[in-house]
Formats: C-alpha cells, sequence, structure tokens
C-alpha cells in the first residue's frame, strides 16, 4: 500500500512514488536528437547551495549572482520569496551553449536531478519528513528511449547529488515546516519574510550582518565563529540554517548573552518612540502649512 502524504504542490495528477532502489530508463549526452531542448526551455528553481556554487564558480558576490543571473518568485500563498535562473527573451538558460551547459561542474540541483524530481514529504502524523522522487517525462526528450536502466540511486551518484542533497535538506526542511505548522496563522511578516531570503539567497549580506557589532553583541559564539564565518561559505550557509529555524520558529540553539532580549526591547520601543515624535512633527509642520496656505 503507498503511504500518505502531505505533499508540498497542489495537482489534480499525484505522482508515483519513487525509492531509491527503484529504476528509470534514462540517459543523456550529446548524441541523443534532444541534446540541449531541456536548457533551451529553463525554468529552473535554485536551492541556497546552488547559490553558493554559481557565485564561487563565476567570482560574484551573491548580490551581483543574484542581480545578473536570477528572477525572483513566490514560493507559495503566503509570499515566501524564491529564486529561479534567468532565462533570455526565449526561454533559454543563459548558461546554455552549443557545446553543452557552461557551468556543468557547479550546475543547479535540479538541472542535476532531471529527468527525477525531488519531494521533500511527511507522512500523516509523522514528526519527520522524507524525500520521495518522481519521474519528469517530457515530450521533448528522447532521453527515456535510450537503452539503459539504472536505480534513482544509482542516477543520483552519477550526477553527484549526495552533496545537494546534504546542504538542502535542512533548508526544504524549513519549507516543508513554514508549509504546515508554522510559527504563525496566516500572511508571514515582511521581516520574516526579508530574513528568509537574506539567509537562503543572499549570503554575502547574511555574512555582514552576522559580522556587524549589533549581532555580535546580541549572540555569544565561540571565537573560533567569526573567523570561519568571513571565508566560509558553506558553514555560513549551515549557520544560516539554525538562524532561521531560532527566529522563524523559536528553535533555541544560538545562546543569547545575558540581558540581549532585554536591550533589544528598549531599542525597539525608542525605534518606535522616534517613529512616532517624527510623524508627529511631520503632522504640525503640515498643519502649519495648511494655516499659512489658508491665510
Amino acid at each position: 500500500m503507498t503511504d500518505k502524504f502531505d505533499i508540498p504542490f497542489k495537482s489534480d495528477l499525484v505522482p508515483e512514488i519513487l525509492k531509491n532502489a527503484d529504476e528509470i530508463q534514462f540517459r543523456c549526452h550529446k548524441g541523443v536528437s534532444c541534446f540541449n531542448a531541456c536548457c533551451k526551455q529553463a525554468d529552473v528553481t535554485l536551492t541556497p547551495y546552488d547559490i553558493v556554487r554559481l557565485k564561487q564558480r563565476l567570482g560574484l558576490t551573491s548580490g551581483e549572482l543574484l542581480k545578473q543571473h536570477t528572477v525572483p518568485f513566490q514560493m507559495d500563498a503566503h509570499g515566501v520569496p524564491g529564486v529561479k535562473l534567468k532565462t533570455d527573451e526565449s526561454g533559454a538558460c543563459l548558461f546554455v551553449r552549443d557545446e553543452g551547459c557552461s557551468v556543468y561542474g557547479d550546475r543547479p540541483t535540479a538541472c542535476r536531478y532531471y529527468p527525477v524530481g525531488l519531494m521533500a514529504m511527511r507522512p500523516k502524523d509523522s514528526p519527520t519528513d522524507k524525500a520521495g522522487y518522481f519521474l519528469i517525462q517530457e515530450e521533448h526528450c528522447k532521453g527515456h528511449q535510450e537503452d539503459r536502466r539504472l536505480s534513482v540511486g544509482d542516477y543520483r551518484k552519477e550526477q553527484e547529488l549526495e552533496i545537494y542533497d546534504e546542504m538542502n535538506r535542512e533548508w526544504l526542511q524549513i519549507n516543508l515546516k513554514k508549509r504546515s505548522s508554522g510559527p504563525t496563522i496566516g500572511k508571514p511578516s515582511e521581516l520574516s519574510l526579508q530574513l528568509f531570503f537574506m539567509c537562503s539567497f543572499d549570503v554575502d549580506r547574511f555574512r555582514r550582518f552576522v559580522l556587524s557589532d549589533s549581532f555580535q553583541g546580541t549572540y555569544a559564539m565561540e571565537e573560533s565563529f567569526y573567523p570561519q564565518i568571513e571565508t566560509d561559505d558553506v558553514a555560513l550557509l549551515k549557520f544560516g540554517y539554525r538562524f532561521m529555524k531560532q527566529v522563524l520558529f523559536g528553535e533555541k540553539t544560538i545562546r543569547e548573552r545575558d540581558g540581549a532580549l532585554e536591550k533589544r526591547q528598549e531599542e525597539r520601543k525608542e525605534h518606535i518612540e522616534m517613529r512616532r515624535r517624527h510623524e508627529m512633527e511631520r503632522h504640525e509642520k503640515d498643519q502649519e502649512a495648511l494655516l499659512r496656505d489658508s491665510t
């Protein structure tokens, strides 16, 4: 009997769930007639680890990569932000060349998995999630007609997906938890969405935030933490997952300095009071201007 899952998307067509041991028939190579066709109809959602690999490959900051090579989109009805690879006007990936992908060694997770799809799923009444796979069969793809069969697990090894899956796992869990049991009812706050985007995709901006006096005055980190975070994108990404879990879901794994919470609350009150005074002053000036104009 097939398990019932909370699948993180809505569809009238529920795909057949595959396991690592299940076999697929597929091979993509330069000799296949549809070579590059999928790259010329690209709709590639990026994960945080994809961003890290691509920015290192291209020698860009995360901000530069996001601006030059991605477009934003909303991943769910609550407006949780995601990014996709930018394409040209015809829909072709900007990295595709006649000979193939120009960033092949650092190509995104979705490109490596194709024609297999990955889903993070949570069996009903289970506190943990599990990975599920499904086969994508598009009419233009002739790779399914190639005479080669292999298991999903062997295909994942062939495509060097282990490190991608390891680095993406926590992020997929965060997404699944936000959909199914987030800390608030309804649309998340704008601040939480900005935090999610920064920790997930704009890792260099997140680095500046972590290295700021404000952060260091709030959180009690080990001495070795900051030198590592300054140069190690992967360590920064993993810490970003921890930070999101703490801020978004209250999972306390990052120790705050004594009195840090009270200090933040006081600073927040002062900020609100300052804004209130500025609004009152602006209102008074507007009233004075109206009186002058009326006389």
